[in-house]
């Protein structure tokens, strides 16, 4: 038995082999960060802190001569969502049925998804992370208007380029700095399609945590860190006789070990017209 519990559940093979799979779908779908960022792991629960290498003086003794330093860690945050889901729909997949009802499984993916990206975007003060944009020293590019995107996205590649910082590059898109590239522009081509076409070592991500515009980083490796020790998965909590509660989990850590190489596109959030 392990801390997911998945054996003392109520669910069958064939329940748990579509629960597992939807989640899937929906966390690649959804998941940006790890697209663009080194990847360690998984490593396990067992992992609780990652070295990084620094250590922390704490003083001397009253004679001077030893002195005393701690070694630097940063913990791992361990991450769980939990959902429910009726039993006889999940036993309905042992008679051969393909079409159960996985909504509270998308819903749950798409939160811990998010939860991950914001982590490692805007950081989470809680637990110890600090985000890609938090960091960087770079000052944010304005996207003053739909059609002013792709000279912003040239002049973040100019300041990422002058601090050293080479490509491979990714343009992570939050909501409505990806809708504004997929659309159409007034000659009927989008502009996602001229930066793709003008910009080769530029990839466009969709990145539904990032808030207020698009961040520009480099993908050459070794900049941007994200540890998992128990990468995610589904557990069982509790059940009755009619509904389980399972959970999403996962333990993980982020870090910026380079914080020059990303850069903030800044676009003000468009409010909607009225009628």
């Amino acid at each position: 038995m392990d801390l997911l519990k998945r054996k003392k559940a109520p669910l069958t093979d064939e329940a748990w082999e579509q629960v597992d799979e939807e989640a899937r779908r929906v966390l690649k779908l959804h998941l940006a960060g790890r697209k663009v960022v080194d990847f360690s792991g998984p490593h396990g629960w067992k992992l609780g802190a990652v070295n990084t290498g620094r250590l922390k003086p704490i003083g001397k003794d009253s004679a001077g001569g030893v002195s005393y330093a701690l070694r630097q860690v940063q913990p791992l945050v361990e991450l769980r969502a939990p959902f429910t889901m009726k039993i006889e729909e999940l036993d309905d997949a042992s008679r051969g049925a393909d079409d159960l009802d996985l909504d509270p499984v998308i819903a749950v993916a798409e939160r811990v998804a998010h939860a991950e990206d914001t982590a490692i975007f805007h950081g989470f003060k809680n637990g110890q992370v600090t985000g890609i944009i938090e960091a960087t020293p770079h000052k944010p590019i304005p996207v003053t208007g739909i059609l002013d995107w792709p000279k912003a996205v040239v002049a973040a590649l100019e300041v990422l380029r002058a601090a050293g910082m080479n490509g491979p590059y990714a343009l992570a898109l939050g909501l409505q700095a990806y809708d504004e590239l997929d659309a159409d522009s007034e000659d009927g081509y989008p502009l996602r399609r001229r930066l793709e076409e003008s910009l080769r070592d530029v990839s466009l991500v969709w990145a539904p945590a990032i808030q207020g515009g698009a961040v520009l980083l480099s993908v050459r490796g070794g900049d941007y860190e994200l540890t998992v020790g128990q990468d995610l998965s589904i557990g069982y909590a509790v059940h009755d006789r009619t509904d389980v509660e399972l959970f999403l989990t996962e333990s993980f850590t982020f870090r910026v070990l380079e914080e020059k190489a990303a850069i903030l596109l800044s676009r003000p959030a468009v409010k909607a017209k009225g009628p």
